[in-house]
């Protein structure tokens, strides 16, 4: 039994504060601010200007993809063209490795204000086939070695593009999909296990994670369930399968269905292929790219509802966005469902009609605040491409206020796994009638985020007789400004009441995972 006294923020509906929580094996027994007669004389830890805090939750990231790179190479602090030459050729002699596969080139960070080459990893890498995946996750760049060891198919795919070596939409995906299978599954395994630390570091104890990027026979989608089972920490994993094929989620027996890739209905405003009602402000023939129909969206939606499981689609600029409502709406007409949870990934950009739908629907936002401040895609790049539109982004206040769920994420890679991060700017949006309270953006990352994987029945808020996940805080974010919410430091991440503890090792989760089926 422990017994905390001070700063507890239960972050549910009523924005309650309690002076003390009291867990027992795993389970929160009492929270308020009256500590009973019985539990007057026993030991109590004091958190004095600290908070404690439901533990936190992503409910958007690719944890396999982020895992393998926060564990090898990662381009996106480089400065210059050069220094990411150099970060690869360090990589390569380090790792003694044939072929490269690393994440996060931008136009943006470096100085010189374009986006690596072919001609660039050329020169540098003549007889070792290299892709550098970009920092939005749906674009790459590779040298001539790695375009020559695609299959050949890829090539006649829409963006391929031979001369910059840069992939878009489907030749991208299908490139992705090829490379992943080259990654070994002991190196996914340990990657996935060192990935679980960083989260927790960063007060995480709950992910959703959208799986399925092209290992052979989904490989990735069973060993991270495979993972879960195996953990020390009792880490929470939701799964998304990334998807549009039914029956390989009936096959595993999963709720959910659908992320991105396969799920994604446009592109994104890092390579301009977001898909919009109107053109870009920098072009005006270019209105983007959606990658589905109206009609092969609705019938795959109908599909996935009338089958009882649970659907997300990334869908970023307005058009996009529009056409998931359109789908969900058709789809919860045909059969309709009362507690479906249904949800639209990112929604930059969405439409007020498309909202009102959202909301009369029950349809959940999960949003990825971080990409309001975000340095690899800053506002100026967005100003040039939307005009006014980079303004309409991210309308997280409007959303809340309509009664709209939403949640935080990170989408990671691209943006890494960091609630404070999310927090921060969700109460500092670029347009500043778009932020929220900071009760509001704490939600995000914990009640709302239970709400959208229906756990909040058991963990999101401090209240009795939920799960112990739980985050100690340097600080009590409800007594700071929103402009120094950075400050906020993670001391402490608590799961079922035991204090997190890294260095999982490889074969104890192995034999875990075998037992726990």
């Amino acid at each position: 039994m422990n017994i905390y006294e001070g700063n507890i923020v239960s972050c549910d509906c009523q924005n309650s504060v309690f002076q003390y929580l009291i867990e027992d094996n795993g389970i929160i027994c009492f929270v308020g601010n009256t500590l009973p007669p019985e539990y007057l004389s026993l030991p109590r830890t004091l958190l004095g200007e600290k908070a404690m805090l439901p533990a936190f939750a992503d409910t958007h990231l690719h944890y396999s993809s982020y895992a393998f790179f926060a564990s090898s190479l990662d381009v996106r602090q480089a400065t210059s063209v050069a220094e990411i030459i150099e970060l690869i050729d360090q990589y390569i002699i380090t790792n003694r490795l044939k072929t490269v596969l690393g994440f996060g080139v931008s136009a943006h960070n470096v100085k010189e204000k374009r986006l690596i080459e072919k001609i660039d990893l050329n020169r540098a890498f003549r007889k070792t086939p290299v892709m550098l995946i970009k920092y939005d996750g749906h674009a790459s760049v590779s040298n001539a070695c790695m375009l020559e060891m695609l299959p050949p198919k890829i090539s006649s795919l829409r963006g391929f593009h031979s001369g910059t070596g840069q992939l878009n939409q489907e030749a991208y995906f299908a490139a992705t999909d090829f490379i992943s299978g080259k990654v070994s599954p002991v190196a996914l395994l340990k990657n996935s296990l060192h990935g679980f630390d960083i989260l927790a570091a960063k007060g995480i104890g709950m992910i959703h994670t959208a799986e399925g990027v092209g290992f052979p026979r989904d490989l990735d989608v069973d060993l991270i369930r495979f993972i879960a089972r195996g953990l020390s920490n009792p880490f929470t994993v939701r799964l998304f399968f990334q998807t549009m094929d039914i029956s390989k989620v009936q096959k595993r027996k999963l709720p959910r269905i659908g992320g991105c890739f396969a799920a994604a209905l446009d592109g994104c405003f890092g390579s301009v292929d977001a898909a919009l009602n109107e053109p870009y402000s920098s072009d005006s023939a270019n209105k983007g790219i959606l990658f589905y129909n109206q009609e092969a969206v609705n019938a795959f939606v109908k599909k996935a509802n009338r089958a009882n499981l649970q659907i997300e689609m990334h869908a970023i600029g307005d058009a996009a966005f529009d056409q998931a409502v359109n789908a969900l709406e058709l789809a919860l007409e045909e059969y309709p469902r009362e507690d479906h949870r249904h949800t639209i990934i990112h929604a930059c950009l969405p439409t007020d009609a498309g909202l009102e739908k959202v909301a009369r629907l029950g349809i959940g936002i999960a949003a990825q605040p971080a990409f309001i401040h975000w340095k690899l895609e800053p506002l100026e790049y967005l100003e040039n491409i939307l005009g006014d539109r980079a303004y309409k982004l991210n309308p997280l206040k409007k959303m809340v206020d309509m009664g709209i769920t939403v949640s935080g994420g990170s989408d990671a890679p691209c943006t890494l796994p960091d609630p404070i991060e999310g927090i921060y700017c969700a109460c500092n949006n670029t347009a500043p009638e778009e932020s929220v309270s900071i009760t509001d953006a704490l939600r995000l990352f914990t009640s709302n985020a239970a709400w959208m994987s229906f756990d909040e029945k058991q963990r999101g808020t401090l209240e009795a007789d939920k799960i112990a996940d739980m985050v100690v805080l340097n600080r009590n974010p409800l007594k700071m400004k929103p402009e120094n919410l950075r400050e906020l430091k993670v001391e402490q991440l608590l799961l079922r009441g035991e204090e997190y503890r890294p260095g999982q090792g490889l074969f104890s989760m192995l034999s875990r995972g075998l037992l726990n089926k």
